[in-house]
């Protein structure tokens, strides 16, 4: 019997913080429509990644696609660096 591939989510945020030496801290920003006054505003939310091969820097816009807990907080691991920071 074939078993199907669960989807998993990417995000995409810049790097704010560096925890340790395999984790970093990203700010995710989406855009939405007001319920009430009908205009388009912010919305973020801070996420704990797990870098492994310790190459993200603060400033750096990254994707990061989810994985299995590593520990209470992250459950998402880094997939790439698509821009570098200054």
């Amino acid at each position: 019997m074939e078993q199907k591939q669960a989807h998993k989510r990417t995000i995409q945020g810049k790097v704010v913080r560096r925890i340790d030496a395999c984790s970093v801290v990203i700010l995710v920003e989406r855009k939405v429509v007001h319920q009430k006054y009908h205009k388009i505003v912010k919305r973020f939310k801070k996420y704990t990644i797990d870098d492994r091969q310790n190459k993200a820097e603060v400033g750096d816009f990254v994707s990061a696609i989810e994985c299995r807990p590593v520990s209470k907080t992250k459950t998402f691991a880094l997939k790439e660096i698509v821009i570098k920071g200054v």
